[in-house]
Protein backbone atom coordinates (compact mmCIF):
# COMPACT_ATOMS: atom_id res chain seq x y z
CA UNK A 1 0.00 0.00 0.00
CA UNK A 2 2.89 2.52 0.48
CA UNK A 3 4.46 1.78 -2.62
CA UNK A 4 1.57 2.59 -4.32
CA UNK A 5 0.66 5.96 -2.57
CA UNK A 6 4.64 6.66 -3.33
CA UNK A 7 4.14 6.32 -7.23
CA UNK A 8 1.08 7.96 -7.32
CA UNK A 9 3.09 11.00 -5.31
CA UNK A 10 5.72 10.52 -7.57
CA UNK A 11 3.66 10.34 -10.96
CA UNK A 12 0.45 12.89 -10.34
CA UNK A 13 1.15 15.07 -7.04
CA UNK A 14 5.15 16.36 -7.50
CA UNK A 15 4.66 17.11 -11.06
CA UNK A 16 1.51 19.13 -10.03
CA UNK A 17 3.93 20.97 -7.61
CA UNK A 18 6.85 21.79 -9.95
CA UNK A 19 4.23 23.29 -12.75
CA UNK A 20 2.76 25.32 -10.10
CA UNK A 21 6.15 26.77 -8.45
CA UNK A 22 7.28 27.33 -12.44
CA UNK A 23 4.39 29.10 -12.93
CA UNK A 24 4.65 31.52 -9.43
CA UNK A 25 2.51 30.08 -6.77
CA UNK A 26 2.90 28.07 -3.99
CA UNK A 27 3.36 24.89 -4.15
CA UNK A 28 1.28 24.69 -1.59
CA UNK A 29 -2.28 25.29 -3.59
CA UNK A 30 -1.95 21.39 -4.21
CA UNK A 31 -3.93 20.81 -1.17
CA UNK A 32 -7.03 21.91 -3.38
CA UNK A 33 -6.79 18.92 -5.48
CA UNK A 34 -7.70 16.92 -2.45
CA UNK A 35 -10.80 18.90 -1.53
CA UNK A 36 -13.56 18.04 -3.41
CA UNK A 37 -15.18 21.57 -4.95
CA UNK A 38 -12.65 23.55 -4.11
CA UNK A 39 -10.34 21.78 -6.46
CA UNK A 40 -12.47 22.76 -9.28
CA UNK A 41 -12.67 26.25 -7.72
CA UNK A 42 -8.72 26.49 -7.60
CA UNK A 43 -8.47 24.96 -11.01
CA UNK A 44 -10.49 27.94 -12.35
CA UNK A 45 -8.34 30.16 -10.41
CA UNK A 46 -5.49 29.40 -11.68
CA UNK A 47 -6.60 28.94 -15.37
CA UNK A 48 -7.95 32.07 -15.31
CA UNK A 49 -5.53 34.86 -12.96
CA UNK A 50 -2.56 36.52 -14.10
CA UNK A 51 0.73 33.91 -13.57
CA UNK A 52 2.48 36.04 -11.19
CA UNK A 53 6.01 35.19 -13.10
CA UNK A 54 4.02 36.71 -16.41
CA UNK A 55 3.67 40.43 -13.73
CA UNK A 56 6.80 40.20 -13.13
CA UNK A 57 7.91 39.92 -16.52
CA UNK A 58 5.57 42.49 -18.05
CA UNK A 59 6.80 45.27 -15.31
CA UNK A 60 10.21 44.79 -16.41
Amino acid sequence: MALAFVIWFVAFVLPLILVLRKAGYSGWWILLFFIPLANIIGLWIFATARWPNLRDRDQT
